[in-house]
């Protein structure tokens, strides 16, 4: 039998159950989850019971060794590599704490909360080169996302001209909000919308068309639910080639919409994250404008057709069978854990020019946003609609 990847999952919540499921149905066959931690003895039961349920459906799985803390599954070597799948701010230390301890890491979406935390772990990831870090940003898998890159990496399309991304396919009623005691709020979560929910699509935004270098943000904080943090943004931002783009995003709109489009200078590529479409012009709109001389309101021939893909879509399987083929194999990363900064430094920007008031430049004053992020902090109020911890079916969202 070939080697596998022994795993170690710290959160045994709604992500984490997840990772634990496909690992049980056998949709990793290079990873055996050996080891789990989580604070909640009832999360623990629940993985208990089913691993017992696959092993009686006749699948042949290893024990898993459980524990309440993370600390205590990096340092007992029961594992070769952990996933961390806990709140937002335990991010960077867990995972500087099992590089620390010679464990390959996997880290959910995001990154953390605030990038000065991030860049720590980063400079420990490069302190350990022979570990993998990798990043869980599943949606780079999407056979859609990856065809819109490929076209405008190979600059068919000439320059970027305007990005637009309206997200809204995100809502959440407010028992979502209540069934964890961390969530939506500035002490626990760090964030709302654009840190739960749009790290996906800020890291898709940049990874195909490239890092902003101004933004202006407008939200709003509990507008359509009880609670804390941002559920309502808009967001318009320039890139240094001059081109512009905006973000849209919600947790209140039914039943929403994900809709992004790129316009360049030969033509505009659109989808809805489920079918990409492209329209050519016959010429660049650039050359275009200089050599038409005879009809005012002319523009150039186009023709739209729906962009064939490989149709694969693999998401969080598709990311770890790749994790397990980097520590096992050396073959490719989907996301290397050092570029979730990069989507982190989005929402934090965005989030500091609500707070502000004002335009931001990139890159911004990070230790200004850790302040303004902490005066958040220490006004955050303990949460009296907590409806008790509840692991939800993932089924369905991204």
């Amino acid at each position: 039998m070939s080697k596998k990847l022994r795993l170690g999952i710290i959160g045994a919540g709604n992500m984490g159950s997840k990772h634990i499921n496909n690992n049980l149905a056998g949709k990793c066959p290079e990873i055996e989850v050996t080891a789990v931690a989580d604070r909640d003895p009832s999360k623990l039961e629940r993985v208990r019971t089913a691993l017992e349920n696959a092993r009686t459906s006749g699948a042949d799985i290893p024990d898993m060794v459980c524990y309440s803390e993370g600390s205590e599954l990096i340092s007992d070597r029961t594992c070769d590599a952990v996933l961390i799948a806990v709140p937002h701010y335990q991010h960077p230390g867990l995972s500087v704490e099992a590089m620390r301890a010679g464990l390959h890491v996997m880290c959910e979406k995001p990154a953390g909360v605030y990038t000065l935390d991030v860049r720590r772990m980063i400079e420990e990831a490069d302190r350990h080169l022979e570990l993998v870090f990798g990043m869980m940003f599943n949606q780079r898998t999407n056979h859609v996302y990856r065809k819109m890159k490929e076209i405008i990496d190979s600059g068919e399309l000439g320059a970027i001209r305007r990005t637009s991304w309206i997200v809204t396919s995100w809502y959440r009623p407010q028992f979502y909000y209540d069934s964890g005691d961390w969530r939506a709020t500035w002490s626990g979560e760090g964030g709302g919308v654009l840190l739960n929910q749009c790290p996906h699509q800020l890291d898709l935004w940049q990874w195909i068309c490239g890092m902003p270098s101004k933004i202006d943000a407008k939200m709003y904080f509990g507008k359509w639910h009880d609670i804390e943090v941002e559920d309502d943004v808009s967001v318009f931002c320039e890139y240094p080639n001059g081109a512009t783009g905006t973000f849209i995003t919600s947790t209140g709109d039914v039943p929403g919409t994900n809709r992004f489009e790129i316009v360049c200078d030969g033509g505009t590529l659109l989808t809805d994250s489920k079918k990409l479409w492209l329209t050519k012009l016959e010429v660049p709109e650039s050359v275009f404008t200089k050599q038409n001389r005879t009809a005012a309101f002319g523009a150039p021939k186009s023709e739209k057709t729906e962009v064939q893909t490989d149709g694969e879509n693999p998401q969080h399987v598709g990311v770890l069978n790749a994790f397990a083929g980097a520590v096992l194999h050396g073959t490719t990363l989907v996301a290397d854990g050092r570029e979730g900064i990069n989507g982190l430094m989005i929402s934090n920007a965005m989030h500091l020019s609500a707070w502000l008031g004002h335009e931001i430049t990139l890159p911004f004053d990070e230790q200004l946003f850790y302040d303004k992020l902490m005066e958040h902090v220490a006004a955050s109020k303990a949460k009296t609609s907590f409806a008790g911890s509840v692991v939800s079916d993932t089924e369905g969202t991204y």
